[in-house]
């Protein structure tokens, strides 16, 4: 995956990784939330004329997960205060004193106070801005609580599973997810994205970066249980926010790795990011099909990346 793909996607920080804080575990409440998945074996992977093969998508292969459960929505930001609460946990974004923006989300002032990133130019690193103020001080999330919590890294997000009794999903577990039961399909629902005329997840709709028209109900982030859950009964496997998974990101390790429960490479500078965002869009992102990777740096954070938790 190149730099342009992954600055288009979510900006990340080019500094060296910063570990979190352990927090207190809390036993397994989160766990009782999810869903049970049968596991089994499926095709992962795409061979896809729209797919990048330049991240890895391909070549499809049949790998093989055990039984496990994954969280039917995303971690919203009522469920993060809570562990906040809780734990007294800071996030990374909040000690950087800083997180990346869509510019186009922006206050004219706050616009003002951010650093455009490179390349990029619809991306801002905010001052201030963080999973309690997604777009910048004094935005706040009073109205957002069934929301996807954002601007919480790889790192918050194994804090949160600490203390949750959870674990963030592999990649394969993520993917047979994702695919609710259907064999090869482009999203969660099938290979086309907009049945019968009907929105199906939440992504960019009109001409990016410049205009959202918001024809699929929702300019930014929408509420967790949007649309019409999958095949398993999981929301939102595609746009929204993009979603941690718990490997190491390489563009070929999985060519020749292991095929029953894998889980990445042993080491790398990224991790995996799974679904696409309300960003996306077919004209430049468009990794909101369920083959669809990318990655970023275990400390970035950014207003569409969140996470949902697995559990055995």
């Amino acid at each position: 995956m190149d730099d342009l793909h992954a600055a288009c996607c979510t900006p990340g920080r080019a500094v060296a990784v910063q570990l979190a804080p352990p927090v207190r575990p809390a036993g397994a409440r989160a766990a009782a939330r999810t869903v049970a998945l049968a596991g089994g074996a499926f095709l992962m992977g795409t061979d896809d004329s729209e797919g990048f093969p330049a991240d890895g998508e391909g070549p499809v292969r049949e790998v093989t997960v055990r039984p496990f459960r994954l969280d039917a929505t995303t971690v919203t930001n009522a469920q993060f205060a809570t562990f906040v609460k809780a734990t007294g946990y800071v996030t990374e974004a909040q000690r950087f004193g800083s997180s990346y923006v869509f510019g186009g989300h922006l206050a004219p002032g706050v616009a003002a106070r951010g650093t455009r990133v490179p390349n990029t130019p619809w991306w801002f690193e905010v001052p201030g801005a963080s999973w309690r103020d997604p777009y910048g001080p004094g935005t706040g999330i009073g109205d957002r609580q069934n929301h996807p919590v954002v601007h919480v890294s790889w790192h918050d997000a194994l804090a949160y599973c600490d203390w949750s009794g959870t674990r963030l999903p592999t990649e394969a577990e993520w993917e047979f997810a994702a695919r609710g039961g259907l064999v090869q399909a482009r999203f969660p629902w099938g290979d086309e994205l907009t049945p019968g005329g009907r929105h199906m997840c939440n992504i960019w709709q009109g001409e990016f970066p410049v205009r959202d028209s918001a024809a699929d109900g929702y300019a930014g982030t929408a509420p967790v249980k949007s649309y019409r859950p999958n095949g398993f009964g999981l929301y939102n496997m595609a746009g929204n926010v993009w979603e941690w998974c718990a490997d190491w990101f390489s563009a070929d390790f999985h060519a020749t790795g292991p095929r029953t429960d894998p889980t990445g490479p042993p080491a790398g500078t990224a991790k995996v990011m799974r679904g696409g965002s309300h960003l996306c869009h077919v004209s430049y992102c468009n990794r909101y099909r369920v083959a669809a990777r990318s990655a970023n740096t275990p400390d970035s954070s950014t207003s569409n990346i969140g996470f949902r938790v697995a559990a055995d």
